[in-house]
């Protein structure tokens, strides 16, 4: 079957979540969590030979994270599931509404977008959150997974599509790609009048070959280069902390930290602390001259290093005079996703807070808290860097529209 009539199929499928009732949908999704459990050695199984062929091609490291699978990794899919079960459903929320003088009640409801399509790579937990998201949403979703997860995207659409058959709804309304050449996802950019709206979620490469070759409506999700600004006021103990939670806790994600910022007053004390905790990582920094001074080992940062989204253990640095240097070095160079400030002082958290233009921002905190299942959202399909309709980690109403309901008794114009 071919993609075309896979996502046909979905669309034709479609009818059967857009109106099924929240307790159909929660079945369904414990149904798909109870699947995951008991299914643990059969998908690392097949993991393990996505990793096998992904280590003979020379995939790197950090790829082969977001590839990897283990029981720990499905235990936290199934507890997302658990925590979506128990988010209120947000099909048929009345968003606003009132009576005209004329008599018309008018309601805005929210419902479902349609039929959502998805490309990504790599991260085959991906199959999982979209999946669901999409069901409890009242969503169907045609996936299309990358070549280096076919098996193991395989066997978990397997299990969701089994678990959807046995609590009453056509399995069509989750599909999955086989086709995993460049050529499917260019006839999903294509599908306007089938696919609704298009996600891709991926490298900086598959989204933008996304948003600007699509004619169906896309919602951008973007790469994560996050920063950090360490600022004159920060406590230097905290400030260590939080900057190797956020680059080494797991580097190979976009809530990753990519980029710092100190102020030039802390930056001698800040960063020679930093450096001895980073040595036990082996992480690696490049910084502009005046960093250099303090650090001289490390090596010399150009404008490419500070746009860079390395995910794995490097970092650049970059030392500034002030809090409005710090957020207009972050403003030009970040991908719009994550920022956070460590500072005491109250009026520069505000500052920042109120102008640096990112999806999410930060007071005393780490960016790898840019997450839905940490925001409390359940799982994400995840995080939008765009502005309009949704920004940051997507959650069940990011996969809703809106419709206007009028209720009249005979009114005319």
């Amino acid at each position: 079957m071919n993609t075309l009539e896979q996502a046909q199929k979905v669309k034709n499928a479609a009818k059967y979540i857009n109106r099924a009732k929240s307790e159909q949908k929660n079945k369904i999704l414990t149904s798909i969590k109870e699947n995951l459990r008991k299914n643990v050695d059969a998908i690392l199984s097949e993991n393990q030979k996505d990793i096998d062929v992904a280590k003979q091609n020379g995939m790197p490291k950090h790829l082969i994270d977001r590839l990897s699978l283990n029981s720990d990794r499905i235990e936290a899919m199934a507890l997302a599931i658990d925590e979506l079960i128990h988010l209120a459903d947000p099909v048929s929320e009345v968003v606003s509404g009132g009576t005209r003088p004329n008599g018309l009640k008018i309601e805005k409801v929210r419902v479902p977008l349609g039929v959502v399509g998805i490309i990504y790579e790599a991260r085959p937990n991906v199959s999982v959150d979209a999946a669901t998201l999409c069901i409890k949403s009242g969503n169907a979703v045609l996936l299309r997974g990358g070549k280096e997860a076919i098996k193991t995207n395989t066997i978990l659409v397997e299990l969701m599509k089994k678990a959807i058959a046995e609590n009453g709804i056509a399995s069509d309304i989750v599909e999955l790609v086989q086709d995993t050449t460049r050529e499917s996802a260019n006839e999903m950019m294509k599908m306007h009048g089938i696919l609704d709206v298009l996600i891709p979620r991926g490298s900086a490469g598959l989204i933008n070959s996304v948003v600007e070759n699509s004619n169906v409506p896309v919602i951008e999700t973007g790469t994560g280069n996050c920063h950090i600004y360490v600022d004159d006021s920060a406590d230097i103990d905290m400030a260590v902390n939080i900057v190797v939670n956020a680059k080494t806790s797991r580097p190979s994600v976009c809530n990753a930290a990519e980029s710092l910022v100190v102020h030039r007053d802390v930056a001698d004390l800040f960063l020679n602390k930093l450096k001895n905790e980073f040595n036990k990582y082996n992480v690696e920094l490049v910084g502009c001259s005046e960093s250099r001074k303090i650090l001289p080992d490390i090596g010399l940062a150009n404008d490419e290093d500070y746009y860079t989204e390395y995910l794995g253990y490097k970092m650049s640095v970059k030392i500034v005079n002030c809090l409005d240097e710090a957020i207009e070095h972050i403003n030009k160079y970040s991908s719009g996703h994550s920022e956070a400030i460590v500072t005491s002082e109250y009026d520069s958290a505000e500052h920042f807070l109120q102008t640096v233009d990112s999806a999410a921002v930060y007071v005393n905190a780490s960016t790898r808290f840019t997450d839905g299942n940490e925001f409390g959202l359940g799982a994400e399909l995840g995080i939008s860097t765009q502005k309009l309709h949704a920004r940051g980690p997507m959650g069940l109403r990011e996969l809703t529209t809106q419709k206007f309901i009028i209720r009249g008794n005979g009114q005319v114009r």
